[in-house]
């Protein structure tokens, strides 16, 4: 029930990637899963993806980190405060998801069949 969905949008808000975590893992958990073989210029994502490996690793193959710094940070990373204002776009994907009851309420038993189950809506999502 506490499943997590972990996605990577496109500019338009239609889903390129995603993968499940378990609830009480950390989202940072699943990136390099969803950065292998990922060619973009910018990711934009929120505060609980700000790490220094993360920011390295994106950096290191050239795409640049939108991401504001978590508030303990002494030291904090800049970013484009406009550009992240795009970030709505991530939101409004999970939204438009939680429009198909059995992703909101977590009905599939296994991660197969709620994998399955989010590939169908976001395809049906794509399709409008």
């Amino acid at each position: 029930m506490t499943t997590k969905i972990l996605a990577l949008t496109d500019a338009l808000g239609n889903l390129a990637d995603f993968c499940l975590l378990p609830g009480q893992a950390h989202d940072l958990r699943g990136v390099p899963e969803l950065l292998e073989g990922l060619e973009a210029g910018h990711i934009l994502a929120d505060r609980a993806f700000d790490a220094d490996w993360l920011r390295e690793a994106l950096s290191d193959r050239k795409i640049m980190p939108v991401i504001p710094p978590r508030k303990n940070r002494k030291q904090p990373a800049g970013y484009d405060e406009e550009m992240y204002k795009w970030r709505h776009l991530v939101e409004n994907f999970f939204q438009k998801i939680k429009d198909y009851r059995g992703i909101a309420t977590r009905y599939c038993k296994t991660d197969t069949s709620f994998s399955a189950f989010i590939s169908i809506a976001a395809t049906m999502l794509w399709l409008k």
